[in-house]
């Protein structure tokens, strides 16, 4: 599908300088939403927060709270945008999303770069879970600048 007019949805799992959907289209209109929903009833630390906070301020992009999909659409009703360009995720509650977002307007996902190569998909849940079966990989292939 080619999108004429998109918005970006930025979603925590790209939430970096090397999102494919900002590199694709810089100039485009592009959203991160804070989830409402998924900081009350989850355990989100104040430090993961402030985290995600900090990278989003540090992108070209439009900073909402509230409902993921009703503020994506809003904004590209806004915009006038005839699609929502994003990138592929791993967290099932990003797939719902992108689905109720899809009803209304095309999605269009871009795979990013991966961190690091795994042989199995992520574990989600802990970081530290995560880090201990990419720790080796990342470090393996890392050569300083020099």
């Amino acid at each position: 599908m080619t999108l004429q007019r998109p918005i970006l949805w930025i979603h925590e799992e790209a939430l970096g300088p090397a999102n494919p959907a900002l590199r694709a289209w810089p100039e485009a209109p592009a959203l991160f939403v804070f989830d409402t929903h998924w900081i009350r009833t989850s355990r989100i630390s104040r430090k993961r927060l402030g985290f995600l906070y900090e990278c989003a301020l540090e992108l070209p992009l439009t900073l909402r709270k509230g409902d993921v999909a009703s503020e994506v659409l809003s904004f590209a009703r806004r915009h006038q945008a005839d699609g929502v360009l994003t990138s592929t995720w791993v967290d099932p509650r990003l797939e719902l999303i992108a689905e109720e977002i899809n009803t209304e307007l095309p999605l269009v996902e871009l795979d990013p770069d991966p961190f690091v190569e795994l042989a199995r998909p992520p574990r989600l849940g802990r970081f530290s879970r995560y880090w201990r079966e990419a720790e080796s990989a990342v470090w393996e292939n890392y050569s300083p600048a020099g």
